[in-house]
């Protein structure tokens, strides 16, 4: 596969092949998983890929804060904020559609 050119615009719309190779066994339950939620084989390993790529990117976000910043964060965990700057924020883009 060529390397990806940052430069060059891509779309939502636009795909690339991905080749891989996978023991019969697994396979096989692969098959029995996208079946039995109605999907291809294609459909299902994008999907699960994609699923496990923003895990491992959320995995690496680590923040470190004071006592009272974290004190302050389990109160708001506690106590949702709501209006028009929460809701702007609960729109806002996700880091793994960067």
């Amino acid at each position: 596969m060529p390397p990806v050119n940052p430069s060059t615009p891509t779309t939502e719309s636009t795909t690339r092949a991905v080749n891989l190779r996978v023991r019969e066994d697994i396979r096989s339950l692969i098959d029995r998983a996208a079946q039995s939620q109605g999907k291809s084989r294609s459909e299902f390993m994008i999907d699960a890929a994609r699923r496990a790529a923003e895990d491992a990117l959320l995995d690496q976000t680590l923040l470190r804060v004071d006592q009272a910043t974290y004190a302050h964060f389990l109160d708001v965990l506690d106590h949702p904020p709501a209006g028009e700057g929460y809701e702007r924020l609960m729109q806002a883009g996700k880091p793994w559609q960067a």
